[in-house]
């Protein structure tokens, strides 16, 4: 509908769609409210619905992107700088992203500089799959998955080539690992929440600068945000768990601050600030990577 009538159109056949999900699903409605009411006290089922339907849409953009048919005439960058740097000096960095916007633009940014290849690594054994997938859509695509359910020495030795070759680790701070309680207890809006590891101690185990890489809605389009963590992350062994939980308070905070300013852009629909880590043999456990 939308190659064939445009987003307007699009929208205004959207609406049914994100209106039966709502009313069909209460523990949507009740995890999106409680999220929303931390960030805008006094949201009600208006908020919600929106949140939904800017998630629905945002699905349509991650295609688009995916495919390259996404006008990035729209898209904005900001506190690129110091990414940029790095790229020039020839090593990679770890990139903590978050569920918000449309991330999948970030191929773009990978496609206009040709020397900026972004891995993005998954708690997910369909990596391999959904890099075929991508191939069909766009076979000049210059970003691969990797799954990461175990990290083990091998891998390590692959992430740690990746990033002396200049390559760039992409991996999600908002969810918990699937498998383990490999996590964190950070103050996140208004209470303490649990927030994976994985991002610092990879950074750490490589010796690697760590950056904030995150999409949010702007005008009709996007603004993707950049920010410098951590220029090497350390990771004293004896302050390693101390050391993990600043790097992951400081990414809450900046989280944080995006969310202020966009609220309907996290797109976690589950109880986040009380949630028990997914067993790996969860057939549904790749819903929570």
């Amino acid at each position: 509908m939308h190659r064939l009538m445009g987003r307007t159109v699009f929208r205004v056949l959207l609406w049914p769609v994100v209106l039966t999900y709502w009313l069909a699903r209460p523990s949507l409605r009740a995890h999106s409210l409680g999220y929303l009411r931390r960030v805008r006290p006094g949201a009600g089922w208006r908020d919600g619905l929106a949140h939904v339907r800017l998630f629905a849409e945002t699905m349509l953009d991650k295609l688009l992107a995916m495919a390259g048919r996404y006008p990035m005439e729209r898209v904005k960058e900001r506190g690129a700088e110091a990414l940029h740097q790095q790229v020039k000096s020839g090593q990679g960095a770890v990139l903590v992203t978050a569920h918000m916007g449309c991330l999948e633009l970030c191929q773009a940014l990978a496609e206009q500089r040709p020397d900026f290849k972004v891995n993005v690594l998954v708690h997910t054994r369909h990596a391999e799959a959904f890099n075929r997938i991508l191939r069909r859509l766009r076979p000049q695509a210059r970003v691969d998955l990797i799954e990461v359910t175990d990290l083990d020495m091998a891998l390590t030795l692959h992430l740690a080539a990746k990033v002396a070759a200049g390559e760039f680790l992409a991996i999600a701070g908002d969810r918990v690992p699937v498998r383990g309680s490999k996590t964190v207890r950070v103050p996140f809006l208004g209470d303490d929440a649990d927030f994976p590891v994985g991002p610092y101690l990879i950074a750490g185990l490589l010796g690697c600068p760590l950056f904030l890489m995150l999409s949010l809605h702007e005008g009709e389009g996007y603004a993707l945000e950049f920010e410098q963590l951590a220029e090497v992350v350390h990771l004293p062994r004896r302050s390693r768990e101390a050391a993990m939980a600043a790097h992951a308070r400081r990414f809450a905070d900046a989280l944080t601050e995006r969310l202020r300013r966009s609220p309907h852009d996290w797109f976690n629909f589950y109880a986040f600030w009380d949630q028990v880590p997914h067993d790996a043999h969860d057939p549904h456990a790749a819903h929570h990577v």
